[in-house]
């Protein structure tokens, strides 16, 4: 079971040795803007080391967006981060699923999943895996509820589309972490990675803070069992100072 953290963009190898970590997830470009990513000064290292790496999109990136001047440079953009993800050997490029605004429909925003994936299939499909990640808030969001994830999944799961599941998110859209594997896997068929933090606030929030392993409102057990079950490589997201900890924690509790 390969455990490990979301690090530091600009020395991600130095990161993962202080961590213990043995995957990495990072971002390649400004998290809030959308410039597109220069080349990484790791490549090289990166795409030789041992290290399996995941790339994070930009927090601005919303596909489902019903506002030209948001879903159309999110278009491009995912393409992009996938294109720039693949020079490094990256298993898979993460992209929150977004949402539209009140008063639109729902189903239009999974309709412009659903182009983003035929599009790119046109062009030969995306160079890395894009894995949608489920989101804390927002009544009108895509992977929040997993009765709207059913839906955006029957729209672009014959895409191979890749799903990355985040507890903190979870927890925080009201959705139990028992048994959390099993009901996702039976909408996704599959968990690519997951995103393995604590929350810091109670369950049905709709906030998205992360803590440090036991230092939130989920059962630390829990959490364990949850990566125990999913399979699959997992990154804690928490505070840096608190995360080889975190890592350490995780690999004692799975044995």
């Amino acid at each position: 079971m390969q455990i490990g953290a979301h690090v530091r963009d600009e020395d991600p190898l130095a990161a993962a040795k202080e961590t213990g970590a043995d995957v990495v997830q990072f971002f390649l470009s400004d998290p809030q803007g959308w410039k597109a990513p220069a080349a990484h000064p790791q490549a090289e290292e990166l795409k030789a080391s041992p290290l399996e790496i995941f790339i994070h999109s930009p927090y601005v990136i919303n596909v489902a967006s019903l506002n030209n001047r948001i879903r159309i440079p999110s278009r491009k953009a995912v393409a992009v981060q996938a294109k720039a993800a693949a020079t490094l050997g990256a298993k898979g490029l993460v992209v929150h699923g977004g949402h539209v605004t009140k008063g639109e429909d729902p189903a239009e925003g999974i309709a412009n999943w659903r182009k983003l994936f035929e599009r790119q299939a046109d062009a030969g499909g995306f160079d890395v895996p894009v894995l949608i990640e489920n989101t804390a808030g927002g009544d009108n969001a895509m992977a929040r509820k997993f009765d709207m994830l059913a839906r955006l999944w029957d729209a672009v799961g014959e895409f191979g589309a890749g799903f990355c599941l985040d507890t903190c998110h979870a927890h925080a859209a009201g959705e139990e972490l028992l048994n959390i594997v099993d009901r996702v896997k039976a909408i996704t068929g599959r968990i690519d990675l997951v995103h393995l933090n604590d929350s810091r606030d109670p369950f049905d929030s709709a906030r998205d803070r992360h803590a440090n392993i036991g230092a939130g409102t989920i059962d630390p057990e829990l959490l364990v069992a949850v990566v125990a079950s999913a399979g699959c490589p997992a990154v804690v997201e928490t505070p840096s100072d608190g995360q080889a900890a975190d890592i350490a924690y995780l690999r004692k509790g799975l044995g």
